[in-house]
Protein backbone atom coordinates (compact mmCIF):
# COMPACT_ATOMS: atom_id res chain seq x y z
CA UNK A 1 0.00 0.00 0.00
CA UNK A 2 1.26 3.36 -1.06
CA UNK A 3 2.03 6.15 1.34
CA UNK A 4 -0.70 8.37 -0.30
CA UNK A 5 -3.44 5.52 0.43
CA UNK A 6 -2.12 5.11 3.94
CA UNK A 7 -2.38 8.81 5.17
CA UNK A 8 -5.70 8.94 3.07
CA UNK A 9 -7.26 5.77 5.27
CA UNK A 10 -6.10 6.91 8.69
CA UNK A 11 -7.84 10.60 7.88
CA UNK A 12 -11.03 8.78 7.11
CA UNK A 13 -11.01 7.06 10.44
CA UNK A 14 -9.79 9.99 12.17
CA UNK A 15 -13.22 11.67 11.09
CA UNK A 16 -14.98 8.82 11.43
CA UNK A 17 -13.69 9.00 15.73
CA UNK A 18 -14.59 12.49 15.96
CA UNK A 19 -18.23 12.35 14.18
CA UNK A 20 -18.87 9.09 16.66
CA UNK A 21 -17.21 11.47 19.47
CA UNK A 22 -19.65 14.42 18.41
CA UNK A 23 -22.56 12.35 17.86
CA UNK A 24 -22.49 10.91 21.80
CA UNK A 25 -21.68 14.59 22.80
CA UNK A 26 -24.97 15.47 21.38
CA UNK A 27 -26.86 12.79 22.51
CA UNK A 28 -26.02 13.45 26.10
CA UNK A 29 -26.69 16.89 25.61
CA UNK A 30 -30.10 16.25 24.63
CA UNK A 31 -30.96 13.83 27.45
CA UNK A 32 -29.76 16.35 29.86
CA UNK A 33 -32.00 18.86 28.34
CA UNK A 34 -34.84 16.87 28.19
CA UNK A 35 -34.60 16.05 31.61
CA UNK A 36 -34.02 19.65 32.87
CA UNK A 37 -37.22 20.34 30.92
CA UNK A 38 -38.65 17.47 32.74
CA UNK A 39 -37.33 18.49 36.46
CA UNK A 40 -38.88 22.33 35.61
CA UNK A 41 -41.94 20.72 34.56
CA UNK A 42 -42.45 18.87 37.74
CA UNK A 43 -41.33 21.63 40.34
CA UNK A 44 -44.05 23.01 42.79
CA UNK A 45 -42.80 26.40 42.17
CA UNK A 46 -40.34 26.34 38.57
CA UNK A 47 -39.66 30.15 38.81
CA UNK A 48 -39.28 30.50 43.03
CA UNK A 49 -36.08 31.22 43.47
CA UNK A 50 -34.13 29.17 46.61
CA UNK A 51 -34.03 31.08 49.89
CA UNK A 52 -30.98 31.74 52.01
CA UNK A 53 -30.42 32.85 55.72
CA UNK A 54 -28.22 35.74 55.65
CA UNK A 55 -25.02 36.16 58.47
CA UNK A 56 -26.69 38.84 61.02
CA UNK A 57 -26.70 39.89 64.40
CA UNK A 58 -29.54 39.39 67.28
CA UNK A 59 -32.04 42.09 66.89
CA UNK A 60 -32.33 43.52 70.92
CA UNK A 61 -34.35 45.97 72.33
CA UNK A 62 -34.95 47.34 76.09
CA UNK A 63 -37.66 44.29 76.91
CA UNK A 64 -35.05 41.97 75.77
CA UNK A 65 -32.16 42.97 77.78
CA UNK A 66 -34.57 43.25 81.15
CA UNK A 67 -35.66 39.41 79.86
CA UNK A 68 -31.72 38.89 79.76
CA UNK A 69 -31.13 40.43 83.03
CA UNK A 70 -34.04 39.32 85.01
CA UNK A 71 -34.68 35.28 84.13
CA UNK A 72 -32.51 34.03 85.88
CA UNK A 73 -33.69 35.60 89.46
CA UNK A 74 -37.26 33.87 88.56
CA UNK A 75 -38.37 30.52 89.83
CA UNK A 76 -40.69 28.43 89.18
CA UNK A 77 -42.45 27.06 92.43
CA UNK A 78 -44.35 23.80 92.79
CA UNK A 79 -46.90 23.09 95.95
CA UNK A 80 -48.31 19.94 97.03
CA UNK A 81 -50.88 20.35 99.70
CA UNK A 82 -52.49 16.84 101.39
CA UNK A 83 -55.20 17.90 103.90
CA UNK A 84 -55.40 16.57 107.07
CA UNK A 85 -58.81 14.12 107.08
CA UNK A 86 -60.88 14.89 110.09
CA UNK A 87 -63.40 11.79 111.30
CA UNK A 88 -66.86 12.23 110.08
CA UNK A 89 -69.92 9.97 110.20
CA UNK A 90 -70.71 8.25 107.69
CA UNK A 91 -74.12 9.91 107.05
CA UNK A 92 -72.90 13.15 106.60
CA UNK A 93 -72.20 14.74 103.34
CA UNK A 94 -68.94 16.77 102.86
CA UNK A 95 -68.05 19.12 100.15
CA UNK A 96 -64.95 18.42 98.32
CA UNK A 97 -61.96 20.78 97.91
CA UNK A 98 -62.81 23.35 95.58
CA UNK A 99 -60.15 24.08 93.12
CA UNK A 100 -57.36 27.23 93.85
CA UNK A 101 -58.94 28.95 90.23
CA UNK A 102 -62.73 28.71 89.40
CA UNK A 103 -63.30 30.02 85.85
CA UNK A 104 -66.52 31.74 85.77
CA UNK A 105 -67.46 32.44 82.09
CA UNK A 106 -70.69 34.36 82.13
CA UNK A 107 -69.59 38.08 82.29
CA UNK A 108 -73.29 38.56 83.59
CA UNK A 109 -72.75 36.40 87.06
CA UNK A 110 -70.46 37.06 89.89
CA UNK A 111 -70.08 39.87 92.24
CA UNK A 112 -66.75 41.69 93.32
CA UNK A 113 -65.01 39.12 95.45
CA UNK A 114 -64.99 36.71 92.25
CA UNK A 115 -64.03 39.47 89.93
CA UNK A 116 -60.81 39.73 92.15
CA UNK A 117 -58.77 36.49 91.97
CA UNK A 118 -55.74 35.55 93.74
CA UNK A 119 -54.42 32.44 92.04
CA UNK A 120 -51.35 30.85 91.80
CA UNK A 121 -51.83 27.79 89.15
CA UNK A 122 -54.32 25.09 88.28
CA UNK A 123 -56.06 23.71 91.58
CA UNK A 124 -56.44 20.19 92.66
CA UNK A 125 -59.47 18.75 94.59
CA UNK A 126 -63.27 18.51 92.40
CA UNK A 127 -65.85 20.11 90.53
CA UNK A 128 -68.15 21.39 94.10
CA UNK A 129 -70.04 17.97 94.18
CA UNK A 130 -71.13 16.43 97.48
CA UNK A 131 -69.83 12.67 98.24
CA UNK A 132 -70.97 9.93 101.10
CA UNK A 133 -68.47 7.63 102.93
CA UNK A 134 -65.02 7.99 104.93
CA UNK A 135 -62.99 10.91 104.16
CA UNK A 136 -60.17 10.81 101.68
CA UNK A 137 -56.78 12.98 101.68
CA UNK A 138 -57.35 14.39 98.24
CA UNK A 139 -53.76 15.73 97.28
CA UNK A 140 -53.62 18.98 95.08
CA UNK A 141 -50.47 20.69 93.04
CA UNK A 142 -50.31 24.16 92.04
CA UNK A 143 -47.60 25.71 90.69
CA UNK A 144 -46.55 29.72 91.19
CA UNK A 145 -43.26 31.71 90.72
CA UNK A 146 -40.94 33.75 92.71
CA UNK A 147 -38.20 36.09 92.68
CA UNK A 148 -34.16 35.21 93.97
CA UNK A 149 -34.04 38.59 96.50
CA UNK A 150 -30.57 37.45 98.09
CA UNK A 151 -27.86 35.30 96.62
CA UNK A 152 -28.42 32.75 99.36
CA UNK A 153 -31.20 31.58 98.27
CA UNK A 154 -33.88 33.58 99.72
CA UNK A 155 -37.37 34.29 97.57
CA UNK A 156 -39.70 36.44 97.84
CA UNK A 157 -43.09 35.13 96.59
CA UNK A 158 -46.95 35.12 97.74
CA UNK A 159 -48.12 34.00 101.13
CA UNK A 160 -51.44 32.30 99.11
CA UNK A 161 -48.58 30.29 96.85
CA UNK A 162 -46.92 28.53 99.93
CA UNK A 163 -49.64 28.91 102.79
CA UNK A 164 -51.17 25.47 102.76
CA UNK A 165 -48.11 23.64 101.79
CA UNK A 166 -46.98 20.40 102.80
CA UNK A 167 -43.96 20.61 100.64
CA UNK A 168 -42.42 23.02 98.11
CA UNK A 169 -40.06 22.87 95.26
CA UNK A 170 -38.23 25.28 93.45
CA UNK A 171 -37.01 25.29 89.96
CA UNK A 172 -34.06 27.33 88.30
CA UNK A 173 -33.77 28.39 84.87
CA UNK A 174 -32.29 25.94 82.35
CA UNK A 175 -31.91 23.99 85.71
CA UNK A 176 -34.22 20.49 85.51
CA UNK A 177 -33.36 19.75 89.20
CA UNK A 178 -35.80 20.66 91.58
CA UNK A 179 -35.05 21.93 95.19
CA UNK A 180 -36.71 21.57 98.71
CA UNK A 181 -37.85 25.03 100.31
CA UNK A 182 -38.65 26.29 103.27
CA UNK A 183 -40.47 28.85 104.68
CA UNK A 184 -39.14 31.68 106.52
CA UNK A 185 -42.27 33.80 107.52
CA UNK A 186 -45.41 35.27 106.15
CA UNK A 187 -47.88 37.98 106.36
CA UNK A 188 -51.57 37.63 105.44
CA UNK A 189 -51.84 41.26 105.57
CA UNK A 190 -49.99 42.11 102.25
CA UNK A 191 -50.17 38.23 101.25
CA UNK A 192 -46.58 38.19 101.09
CA UNK A 193 -43.71 35.09 102.07
CA UNK A 194 -40.35 34.51 102.12
CA UNK A 195 -39.12 30.69 101.58
CA UNK A 196 -35.49 29.13 101.23
CA UNK A 197 -33.86 27.11 99.15
CA UNK A 198 -30.31 25.46 100.24
CA UNK A 199 -27.92 27.38 97.15
CA UNK A 200 -25.42 29.74 97.33
CA UNK A 201 -24.21 32.81 94.38
CA UNK A 202 -27.71 32.59 93.01
CA UNK A 203 -28.75 35.40 90.70
CA UNK A 204 -30.34 37.61 92.88
CA UNK A 205 -32.71 40.40 91.05
CA UNK A 206 -32.29 44.19 91.29
CA UNK A 207 -34.58 46.06 93.93
CA UNK A 208 -36.47 49.09 92.49
CA UNK A 209 -38.27 52.23 94.11
CA UNK A 210 -42.42 51.42 93.51
CA UNK A 211 -43.17 55.24 94.59
CA UNK A 212 -41.36 56.57 91.62
CA UNK A 213 -43.77 54.70 89.48
CA UNK A 214 -46.12 56.70 87.28
CA UNK A 215 -49.40 55.40 84.87
CA UNK A 216 -47.90 54.96 81.83
CA UNK A 217 -44.45 53.93 82.45
CA UNK A 218 -43.20 50.28 80.65
CA UNK A 219 -43.82 47.23 82.81
CA UNK A 220 -42.73 43.60 82.35
CA UNK A 221 -44.36 40.52 84.15
CA UNK A 222 -41.90 36.85 84.11
CA UNK A 223 -43.37 34.19 85.73
CA UNK A 224 -44.72 30.88 85.04
CA UNK A 225 -48.45 31.31 83.74
CA UNK A 226 -49.77 27.72 83.28
CA UNK A 227 -46.65 25.84 84.50
CA UNK A 228 -44.69 27.30 81.10
CA UNK A 229 -41.31 28.81 83.30
CA UNK A 230 -39.63 31.90 82.34
CA UNK A 231 -42.53 33.70 80.62
CA UNK A 232 -42.18 37.47 79.72
CA UNK A 233 -44.97 39.64 79.09
CA UNK A 234 -44.85 43.43 78.58
CA UNK A 235 -47.02 46.33 78.86
CA UNK A 236 -47.57 49.93 81.16
CA UNK A 237 -47.92 50.72 84.52
CA UNK A 238 -52.68 51.70 84.27
CA UNK A 239 -52.80 52.50 87.65
CA UNK A 240 -51.05 53.26 91.56
CA UNK A 241 -52.29 52.80 95.45
CA UNK A 242 -55.02 50.84 93.81
CA UNK A 243 -57.13 49.59 96.09
CA UNK A 244 -59.25 46.47 95.83
CA UNK A 245 -63.21 46.67 96.79
CA UNK A 246 -64.40 44.29 99.47
CA UNK A 247 -60.38 43.41 100.24
CA UNK A 248 -60.79 42.48 104.05
CA UNK A 249 -56.96 43.11 103.70
CA UNK A 250 -57.50 46.30 102.08
CA UNK A 251 -55.71 48.31 104.72
CA UNK A 252 -52.08 47.23 103.46
CA UNK A 253 -52.41 46.25 100.45
CA UNK A 254 -52.62 49.15 97.67
CA UNK A 255 -51.62 47.72 94.29
CA UNK A 256 -49.80 48.39 91.04
CA UNK A 257 -52.10 47.85 88.43
CA UNK A 258 -51.04 47.00 85.27
CA UNK A 259 -51.84 45.58 81.59
CA UNK A 260 -48.78 43.49 81.52
CA UNK A 261 -50.41 39.56 80.54
CA UNK A 262 -50.42 38.02 84.40
CA UNK A 263 -52.27 34.20 84.37
CA UNK A 264 -52.47 31.59 86.75
CA UNK A 265 -48.56 30.75 87.67
CA UNK A 266 -47.43 34.22 87.44
CA UNK A 267 -48.84 34.65 90.96
CA UNK A 268 -45.10 35.76 93.35
CA UNK A 269 -43.42 36.52 90.12
CA UNK A 270 -41.73 39.85 90.09
CA UNK A 271 -43.18 43.36 88.19
CA UNK A 272 -40.31 44.62 87.11
CA UNK A 273 -39.78 48.25 85.21
CA UNK A 274 -37.66 48.93 81.92
CA UNK A 275 -34.24 49.10 83.95
CA UNK A 276 -34.83 45.42 84.64
CA UNK A 277 -35.28 46.57 88.31
CA UNK A 278 -38.34 45.11 90.31
CA UNK A 279 -41.17 46.98 91.40
CA UNK A 280 -44.02 44.70 92.36
CA UNK A 281 -44.24 41.31 93.40
CA UNK A 282 -47.19 39.59 91.08
CA UNK A 283 -50.61 38.74 93.44
CA UNK A 284 -54.15 38.88 91.65
CA UNK A 285 -56.22 39.92 88.67
CA UNK A 286 -59.30 41.15 87.75
CA UNK A 287 -61.21 38.56 85.58
CA UNK A 288 -64.39 36.94 84.75
CA UNK A 289 -63.13 34.54 82.80
CA UNK A 290 -60.39 33.44 85.30
CA UNK A 291 -57.43 34.36 83.39
CA UNK A 292 -55.97 37.49 81.18
CA UNK A 293 -58.02 40.81 80.72
CA UNK A 294 -56.05 43.56 81.10
CA UNK A 295 -55.63 43.78 84.56
CA UNK A 296 -53.29 42.48 86.66
CA UNK A 297 -52.41 43.67 90.36
CA UNK A 298 -48.84 44.23 92.24
CA UNK A 299 -47.96 44.75 95.57
CA UNK A 300 -45.63 47.79 95.42
CA UNK A 301 -41.98 46.63 96.09
CA UNK A 302 -41.20 49.29 98.49
CA UNK A 303 -43.89 47.17 100.45
CA UNK A 304 -42.51 44.07 100.13
CA UNK A 305 -39.31 45.44 101.06
CA UNK A 306 -40.10 46.13 104.98
CA UNK A 307 -42.31 42.96 105.09
CA UNK A 308 -38.88 41.38 104.03
CA UNK A 309 -36.71 42.64 106.21
CA UNK A 310 -39.09 41.86 109.29
CA UNK A 311 -39.53 38.48 108.30
CA UNK A 312 -35.55 37.53 108.14
CA UNK A 313 -34.89 39.67 110.98
CA UNK A 314 -37.99 38.55 113.79
CA UNK A 315 -39.49 35.19 111.32
CA UNK A 316 -43.09 36.91 111.35
CA UNK A 317 -43.85 40.90 110.54
CA UNK A 318 -44.90 43.50 113.22
CA UNK A 319 -47.37 46.36 112.79
CA UNK A 320 -48.33 48.93 115.31
CA UNK A 321 -51.93 49.55 116.76
CA UNK A 322 -53.47 51.97 119.36
CA UNK A 323 -56.42 49.61 119.39
CA UNK A 324 -59.51 51.04 118.44
CA UNK A 325 -61.89 50.47 115.15
CA UNK A 326 -63.37 53.64 113.28
CA UNK A 327 -65.30 54.76 110.35
CA UNK A 328 -63.98 53.57 106.85
CA UNK A 329 -65.41 56.39 105.30
CA UNK A 330 -65.21 59.60 106.40
CA UNK A 331 -68.63 61.47 106.50
CA UNK A 332 -68.62 65.52 107.08
CA UNK A 333 -71.95 64.93 108.43
CA UNK A 334 -71.60 62.86 111.26
CA UNK A 335 -67.81 64.82 112.09
CA UNK A 336 -70.19 68.17 111.67
CA UNK A 337 -72.41 66.78 114.61
CA UNK A 338 -69.50 65.83 116.60
CA UNK A 339 -67.92 69.44 116.28
CA UNK A 340 -65.51 68.54 113.98
CA UNK A 341 -64.09 69.81 110.46
CA UNK A 342 -62.02 66.90 109.60
CA UNK A 343 -60.84 63.72 111.17
CA UNK A 344 -61.59 60.18 111.76
CA UNK A 345 -64.92 58.61 113.81
CA UNK A 346 -64.06 56.12 116.63
CA UNK A 347 -66.23 53.14 116.75
CA UNK A 348 -64.71 51.25 119.58
CA UNK A 349 -61.93 51.08 122.02
CA UNK A 350 -60.33 47.52 122.31
CA UNK A 351 -60.73 47.34 126.58
CA UNK A 352 -57.90 47.43 127.95
CA UNK A 353 -55.91 48.42 124.99
CA UNK A 354 -53.21 51.53 124.51
CA UNK A 355 -56.21 53.57 123.45
CA UNK A 356 -58.59 53.13 126.79
CA UNK A 357 -55.58 53.28 129.08
CA UNK A 358 -54.70 56.98 127.28
CA UNK A 359 -58.73 57.43 128.12
CA UNK A 360 -59.92 57.70 124.29
CA UNK A 361 -63.14 56.30 123.97
CA UNK A 362 -66.07 55.78 121.55
CA UNK A 363 -67.49 58.64 119.36
CA UNK A 364 -64.07 61.23 119.89
CA UNK A 365 -62.36 62.36 116.98
CA UNK A 366 -59.23 61.79 116.00
CA UNK A 367 -57.74 64.97 113.85
CA UNK A 368 -53.97 64.64 114.76
CA UNK A 369 -50.65 62.34 115.06
CA UNK A 370 -47.78 64.37 116.62
CA UNK A 371 -49.40 67.26 115.18
CA UNK A 372 -50.24 66.19 112.34
CA UNK A 373 -53.65 66.31 110.74
CA UNK A 374 -55.19 62.94 109.83
CA UNK A 375 -58.18 63.29 107.63
CA UNK A 376 -58.78 59.92 106.55
CA UNK A 377 -58.55 56.11 107.77
CA UNK A 378 -55.29 55.22 105.96
CA UNK A 379 -53.61 58.22 107.41
CA UNK A 380 -53.63 56.60 110.95
CA UNK A 381 -53.00 52.80 109.81
CA UNK A 382 -49.63 53.74 107.83
CA UNK A 383 -48.39 55.95 110.42
CA UNK A 384 -49.17 53.54 113.49
CA UNK A 385 -48.27 50.78 111.78
CA UNK A 386 -44.93 51.61 110.58
CA UNK A 387 -44.48 53.16 114.64
CA UNK A 388 -42.25 50.81 116.64
CA UNK A 389 -44.21 49.03 119.32
CA UNK A 390 -43.36 50.84 123.01
CA UNK A 391 -43.17 54.09 121.10
CA UNK A 392 -45.54 57.12 122.42
CA UNK A 393 -47.61 58.79 119.55
CA UNK A 394 -49.61 62.07 120.69
CA UNK A 395 -52.84 62.19 119.28
CA UNK A 396 -55.54 65.01 119.26
CA UNK A 397 -58.88 64.14 119.75
CA UNK A 398 -62.17 66.24 119.45
CA UNK A 399 -64.70 65.50 122.28
CA UNK A 400 -67.80 67.22 123.35
CA UNK A 401 -66.76 69.90 120.42
CA UNK A 402 -63.47 70.52 122.94
CA UNK A 403 -60.00 69.22 121.95
CA UNK A 404 -57.68 66.96 123.46
CA UNK A 405 -54.57 65.65 123.52
CA UNK A 406 -53.98 61.92 124.71
CA UNK A 407 -50.31 60.42 124.67
CA UNK A 408 -50.82 56.28 123.39
CA UNK A 409 -48.14 53.92 123.72
CA UNK A 410 -47.87 51.80 120.51
CA UNK A 411 -48.84 48.38 120.87
CA UNK A 412 -48.90 44.77 118.63
CA UNK A 413 -51.68 44.73 116.03
CA UNK A 414 -51.85 40.74 116.16
CA UNK A 415 -52.53 40.63 119.83
CA UNK A 416 -54.67 43.60 120.64
CA UNK A 417 -56.72 42.03 117.56
CA UNK A 418 -56.13 38.37 118.20
CA UNK A 419 -59.93 37.52 117.37
CA UNK A 420 -59.87 40.13 114.36
CA UNK A 421 -61.60 43.81 115.18
CA UNK A 422 -65.26 42.21 113.73
CA UNK A 423 -67.91 44.55 112.01
CA UNK A 424 -69.39 41.38 109.73
CA UNK A 425 -72.83 41.44 108.16
CA UNK A 426 -75.16 42.45 110.30
CA UNK A 427 -77.74 39.81 111.05
CA UNK A 428 -81.19 39.74 109.63
CA UNK A 429 -84.05 40.23 112.01
CA UNK A 430 -87.65 39.54 111.36
CA UNK A 431 -90.00 42.61 112.24
CA UNK A 432 -92.56 42.18 114.92
CA UNK A 433 -96.45 43.08 114.23
CA UNK A 434 -95.10 46.38 116.80
CA UNK A 435 -93.81 48.81 114.11
CA UNK A 436 -93.84 52.59 113.59
CA UNK A 437 -93.04 54.25 110.62
CA UNK A 438 -90.88 57.27 110.52
CA UNK A 439 -89.46 59.54 108.43
CA UNK A 440 -86.08 59.13 106.29
CA UNK A 441 -87.90 55.66 104.84
CA UNK A 442 -87.61 53.22 108.08
CA UNK A 443 -89.83 51.77 110.19
CA UNK A 444 -88.70 51.07 114.04
CA UNK A 445 -90.50 48.92 117.10
CA UNK A 446 -89.38 48.99 121.03
CA UNK A 447 -87.82 46.31 121.99
CA UNK A 448 -89.12 43.96 125.11
CA UNK A 449 -87.37 42.31 128.00
CA UNK A 450 -87.92 38.87 125.71
CA UNK A 451 -86.91 40.47 121.99
CA UNK A 452 -83.50 41.96 124.28
CA UNK A 453 -83.17 38.11 125.09
CA UNK A 454 -84.50 36.14 121.88
CA UNK A 455 -81.85 38.53 120.46
CA UNK A 456 -78.57 38.44 122.27
CA UNK A 457 -78.80 42.20 122.93
CA UNK A 458 -77.52 43.32 126.25
CA UNK A 459 -78.15 47.15 125.73
CA UNK A 460 -81.20 48.77 128.25
CA UNK A 461 -81.66 51.78 125.74
CA UNK A 462 -82.63 51.67 121.53
CA UNK A 463 -85.44 50.76 119.36
CA UNK A 464 -84.97 47.83 116.41
CA UNK A 465 -84.99 48.74 112.85
CA UNK A 466 -88.03 46.76 111.10
CA UNK A 467 -87.58 47.77 107.31
CA UNK A 468 -85.95 50.10 105.16
CA UNK A 469 -87.19 51.55 102.26
CA UNK A 470 -84.73 51.15 99.43
CA UNK A 471 -83.65 53.93 97.88
CA UNK A 472 -84.55 55.97 100.76
CA UNK A 473 -82.75 58.68 103.32
CA UNK A 474 -81.95 55.62 105.40
CA UNK A 475 -80.88 53.07 102.73
CA UNK A 476 -78.22 55.71 101.51
CA UNK A 477 -76.52 56.04 105.07
CA UNK A 478 -76.39 52.68 105.35
CA UNK A 479 -78.74 51.67 107.91
CA UNK A 480 -80.32 48.29 107.87
CA UNK A 481 -83.06 46.34 109.06
CA UNK A 482 -82.04 44.55 112.70
CA UNK A 483 -79.94 47.59 113.44
CA UNK A 484 -80.69 49.14 117.42
CA UNK A 485 -81.12 52.42 116.93
CA UNK A 486 -79.66 54.14 120.34
CA UNK A 487 -78.50 57.36 119.94
CA UNK A 488 -79.98 60.21 117.04
CA UNK A 489 -77.91 63.18 117.12
CA UNK A 490 -76.18 62.39 120.50
CA UNK A 491 -79.39 62.25 122.47
CA UNK A 492 -80.34 58.70 123.88
CA UNK A 493 -82.64 56.88 122.32
CA UNK A 494 -85.43 54.53 124.67
CA UNK A 495 -88.66 54.57 122.43
CA UNK A 496 -90.46 55.72 118.73
CA UNK A 497 -91.73 58.49 120.53
CA UNK A 498 -87.90 59.70 120.94
CA UNK A 499 -87.07 58.82 117.70
CA UNK A 500 -90.01 61.60 116.24
CA UNK A 501 -89.66 64.47 118.77
CA UNK A 502 -86.12 64.51 117.58
CA UNK A 503 -86.92 64.28 113.81
CA UNK A 504 -89.28 66.82 114.35
CA UNK A 505 -86.88 69.14 115.05
CA UNK A 506 -84.89 69.15 111.87
CA UNK A 507 -84.44 70.86 109.09
CA UNK A 508 -83.66 70.46 105.63
CA UNK A 509 -79.41 70.19 104.99
CA UNK A 510 -79.07 69.65 108.39
CA UNK A 511 -76.61 67.21 109.81
CA UNK A 512 -77.63 64.12 111.20
CA UNK A 513 -75.83 61.04 112.71
CA UNK A 514 -77.53 57.70 114.02
CA UNK A 515 -75.26 55.27 116.41
CA UNK A 516 -76.70 52.29 116.05
CA UNK A 517 -75.56 48.33 117.66
CA UNK A 518 -75.16 45.79 115.28
CA UNK A 519 -75.16 42.44 114.98
CA UNK A 520 -72.28 39.90 113.41
CA UNK A 521 -73.09 37.17 111.14
CA UNK A 522 -72.23 34.20 113.53
CA UNK A 523 -72.07 30.40 112.87
CA UNK A 524 -75.45 29.71 114.08
CA UNK A 525 -77.45 33.04 112.48
CA UNK A 526 -76.14 35.18 116.23
CA UNK A 527 -72.93 36.97 116.31
CA UNK A 528 -71.82 39.54 118.49
CA UNK A 529 -72.89 43.14 118.80
CA UNK A 530 -70.96 46.40 118.13
CA UNK A 531 -71.81 50.15 117.22
CA UNK A 532 -71.99 51.13 113.91
CA UNK A 533 -72.59 55.04 112.94
CA UNK A 534 -74.38 56.61 110.00
CA UNK A 535 -74.75 60.32 109.01
CA UNK A 536 -76.11 62.17 106.34
CA UNK A 537 -77.39 65.52 105.37
CA UNK A 538 -81.52 65.76 105.94
CA UNK A 539 -83.14 65.30 102.66
CA UNK A 540 -85.15 68.14 101.55
CA UNK A 541 -88.36 66.73 101.54
CA UNK A 542 -87.27 65.39 105.23
CA UNK A 543 -88.94 61.99 104.18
Amino acid sequence: MSFYEKMRKQKFLSLTVILFTLSIAVLIGALAQTSVRAAKETAAAPDATPLTIPNSTPTENEFTRVAKELEPSVVNISVDYIPKAAPQSKATPRRRQQPQQTPNDDDDQGGLPDLFQRFFGQGGGGGGQFQFGEPEDQRSESLGSGVVVDRNGYILTNNHVVEKATTIKVKFLNDATEYPATVIGTDKDTDLAVIHVDRKGLAAARIGNSDVMQPGDWSVAIGSPFGFQATVTAGIISAISRDIPGDSNASFQHFIQTDAAINPGNSGGPLANIKGEVIGINTMIASRSGGYQGIGFAMPINTAVKVYNQIIKAGHMTRGSIGITFEPEQNPALLKVYGADHGIFVRTVVSNGPAEKAGMKPEDILMSINGKPVSKGQDLIDTVADSPLGSTLKIGIMRDKKPMTLEIVVADRTKLFANGPGGEAPEESGAEPNTSQMKFGMSVQDLRAVDRQNMGYKGSAGVLVASIEPGSFADDIGLQKGDVIVELNREKINNREDIRRIQSTLKPGQAVAFQVMRQAQGPRGGGEWSPFFAAGTVPANNQ
